[in-house]
């Protein structure tokens, strides 16, 4: 099993810049592929990005290809995602996902989640 924790989500304005990082535990962290998903108010939870575990491999929603960048360090067993460019629309609870075998982009095929991060960009 893994645990996630997310962090550094934030109130930004639109245009800028954030970092938000899902810190896990577990020893076999550097198996599972990992992915981002975002949930704006009132509306579905949707993909963002996702990471195959070797890092060999990403890929991005439309919506924020060319803005977003995933990352993984495996020795410290952490995620990233680097948000550039935001937009108001950006703005959701963010939440990374795991899963020990499956790569896709629907939530549901995800076992483990973070509890969220707020990011809310302003006009």
């Amino acid at each position: 099993q893994v645990q996630l924790v997310e962090s550094g989500g934030g109130l930004v304005q639109a245009g800028g810049s954030l970092r938000l990082s899902c810190a896990a535990s577990g020893r076999t962290f550097s198996s599972y592929n990992m992915a981002w998903f975002r949930r704006a108010p009132g509306k579905e939870r949707e993909f963002v990005a996702r990471i195959l575990w070797s890092g060999g491999s990403t890929s991005y929603a439309d919506s924020v290809k060319g803005r977003f960048t995933i990352s993984r360090d495996n020795f410290r067993k952490s995620l990233y995602l680097q948000m550039d460019s935001l937009k108001p629309e950006d703005t959701a609870v963010y939440y990374c996902a795991a899963d020990p075998s499956r790569y896709s982009i629907s939530s549901v095929m995800y076992d483990y989640w973070g509890q969220g991060t707020q990011v809310t960009v302003s006009s």
